[in-house]
């Protein structure tokens, strides 16, 4: 649609004046079909006629009744047309209470109740109905017929509390308080919500009749708690007790509070409240017995506000040992949850246990240990049990020291070894603390066939170690020896043993056996330290003076390694065995491992050697020896050699030292050209000085 232009307009003029022309002007001048500048919706055209017919509409015409026929006639039309309407639809209550509100208006009381009564007939659960029947009868002063529909609202639909409140404020604004009281009373026999209990007893409250107010709204109250057993109808029923200073009657109330919910639906708000009550009471044993009994009933998720009550209770009246029972008791609290979130937290079971300890009785103890060991690791693998193994070590240890329960105290070692699966890995420190704790009972037997059982099912070396200590401190060496040949036959490798049991054999006097022993070590095919077997049977022949003995202990062990502290070594022996050739012999000795070491690649370790044979001969050589050592010394260099990183790619250059030794024949050329060098180098620098200072002496110049 669009709007017309101006000179439409005036051709639109031109053509209504002449009214046969008028269709075929208006068609040729009014068409067009270019679109306007202003465009309309159909949403604007539907408001604006929806706006226009909103003002032609015109206002209803005032009718004025001047006389009694006029006013019949008037309330005949209506009539009618409200019992057209009810009977067009009888259920729309709507039209039922526009009718008989109609029907009050005019004063006609007697027949808005005949209409509301036919409309309860139609439909007697409507509330609405009820509420504006009786609202009327209020309105009128009519209280007995009010009093009617109201008993026969409650009668009829009794679950609809606002019909109660309706009656019992009516009859309480009549002063009928007695009324009200009744009404209440029936309103109770029906077990409503909460609230109308609650209406019932401001209802007494509001009359100063003390003694009936009191045992009525008492009675109420405990009824009330029966019907709605509520923890907070039972605090407030205790309250009311305590507000009217009826303290016993209070205290029982809490009291039955506890009894009626028990263990099961423990809440602490009830306790919180009991422990208040006696607080003000100043019942503080009572308050502390109250709030302890529900820490230890209430699960601790739900217990924060206790806890925190309880701190408060302590630090008002308690003294530094309550306090500290507070804390213990959050810090349970706080374990608890970290191993109820995660029970194999190991970490979190110590330090519960050394909490537990430290404050509660044995039996809590040893149910926390119970509940801690319960947890066993999922995977049968050792590092996974070094965490865990502590658990039963600290149980046992605890049942033997603390609780003196030696009995107990075994059954936790032979559990926790019975659990262990030794197939696969054991733990040594079990084995050796059981023993020791039988040992300390004075049961040597039963500490023997642990120990026996553990080299049984899981020998190990730390297992052999301790059995043969047990067998050493009791002096039973047959014994000793019986656990070192069957520790070696475990363990042939096993320097450290060999060597214990060389020097076990030295001890008790028997040199032949001992010896023999280092010859069967000496001659194992594996051996884990063999360096330090040959040094201690190299000190153990010492020690026996058989010097002819370690030189060919020497001479063997130099058959196996050319290593540079073995000769060093042997030079010491020989400068140390106090005869007369000794410094002879040492100075044998450095000159066969010079040559022995001339093939070594290990420069520094030559270079040792020399460096031990020179404090030698300085402290004991001649002069000519001493010079003679001092041209054996290496000539020390430094050196580049090139990078390659792990690509094969250069990875730079780095700097080096290295040994130049006189004796080399090999490095002889090698020595002259760096000598040339040096002084083809020192030349150079001559030349350039007396180019620069040509003033300078000639002779010096050429020096």
């Amino acid at each position: 649609r669009r709007a017309p232009a101006p000179e439409e307009t005036d051709r639109l003029s031109a053509a209504l004046g002449n009214v046969s022309r008028a269709p075929l002007v208006l068609a040729l001048q009014v068409k067009n079909k270019a679109p306007a500048e202003v465009q309309i919706t159909a949403e604007q055209l539907l408001r604006e006629a929806k706006e226009r017919e909103l003002e032609l509409l015109p206002p209803p015409p005032q009718q004025k009744i001047t006389d009694v026929e006029e006013l019949n006639d008037y309330k005949l039309r209506k009539r009618k047309t409200f019992e057209d309407n009810i009977r067009k639809n009888r259920t729309v209550i709507s039209n039922w209470i526009k009718y008989a509100q109609w029907e009050e208006s005019l004063k006609e009381i007697q027949r808005a109740r005949s209409i509301y009564e036919r409309a309860l007939d139609v439909d007697y659960r409507n509330v609405t109905l009820w509420l504006k029947y009786a609202e009327m009868e209020m309105k009128n002063r009519q209280v007995n017929h009010a009093r009617n529909i109201w008993d026969r609202a409650i009668t009829t639909l009794p679950r609809v509390n606002q019909f109660w409140y309706k009656y019992t404020y009516m009859e309480e604004m009549l002063g009928n308080v007695a009324g009200s009281r009744q009404v209440f009373e029936r309103w109770m026999e029906w077990q409503p919500e909460e609230q109308a209990w609650h209406s019932y007893i401001n209802f007494e409250l509001r009359y100063k009749e003390v003694c009936h107010s009191a045992s009525a709204v008492s009675l109420t109250r405990a009824v009330l708690v029966l019907v709605h057993p509520d923890v907070k109808n039972w605090i407030k029923y205790a309250r009311f007790e305590e507000k009217h200073s009826y303290f016993a009657h209070a205290r029982k109330v809490y009291e039955r509070a506890v009894e009626f919910f028990g263990e099961e639906h423990m809440d602490e708000h009830l306790y919180v409240a009991f422990a208040k009550f006696e607080e003000n009471q100043k019942e503080f044993e009572r308050v502390r017995v109250i709030y302890k009994y529900a820490l230890d009933r209430i699960p601790k998720q739900d217990a924060q506000n206790l806890f925190k009550n309880y701190t408060i209770f302590e630090k008002k009246f308690g003294d530094r040992r309550g306090i500290e029972d507070i804390i213990v008791s959050k810090r349970r609290f706080q374990y608890e949850e970290e191993v109820k979130a995660n029970p194999h937290n190991y970490d979190a079971w110590f330090d519960y246990l050394r909490l537990v300890e430290s404050d509660t009785d044995a039996e809590t103890v040893r149910e926390v240990y119970e509940r801690a060991i319960a947890n066993v690791p999922p995977i049968q693998e050792k590092r996974h049990w070094k965490r865990y193994i502590y658990l039963w070590i600290n149980y046992a240890l605890y049942e033997e020291l603390e609780a003196k329960a030696s009995k107990r105290t075994r059954q936790v070692y032979q559990a926790c070894l019975e659990l262990l699966p030794h197939k696969k890995f054991t733990f040594a420190k079990m084995w050796l603390l059981y023993a020791q704790f039988e040992i300390r009972q004075k049961n040597l037997p039963l500490a023997r066939r642990a120990l026996g059982a553990s080299i049984g099912k899981c020998p190990k070396n730390k297992l052999f170690k301790g059995y043969i200590e047990l067998e050493l401190q009791l002096r039973e060496f047959d014994r000793c020896r019986k656990l070192y040949e069957k520790f070696l036959e475990f363990a042939p490798e096993n320097c450290t043993s060999w060597i214990k049991f060389a020097e076990l054999e030295t001890i008790l006097g028997d040199i032949d056996r001992a010896r023999a022993i280092y010859e069967l070590a000496i001659s194992q095919p594996r051996l884990d330290m063999p360096e330090v077997l040959w040094k201690s049977y190299i000190d153990f022949e010492i020690e026996q003076e058989e010097y002819e003995k370690t030189r060919s202990l020497y001479r063997r062990l130099l058959q196996r390694t050319q290593h540079v502290k073995v000769w060093i070594s042997l030079a010491q022996f020989e400068l140390s065995a106090g005869q007369e050739e000794r410094l002879l012999r040492c100075r044998q000795v450095y000159e066969e491992a010079n040559k022995a070491m001339r093939s070594c690649e290990e420069k520094e370790e030559r270079v040792m050697l020399l460096e031990s044979w020179r404090s030698f001969e300085d402290e004991f050589g001649t002069d000519a020896t001493k010079e003679r050592i001092d041209k054996l010394m290496p000539e020390k260099i430094k050196k580049r050699r090139k990078l390659q990183a792990e690509d094969g790619s250069d990875a730079g250059w780095e700097e080096y030292y290295d040994y130049i030794f006189p004796e080399d024949t090999a490095n002889q050329p090698n020595l002259k050209l760096l000598a040339m060098a040096k002084l083809w180098k020192k030349q150079q620098q001559d030349s350039e000085a007396a180019v620069m200072d040509p003033d300078k002496d000639i002779d010096e110049s050429q020096t």
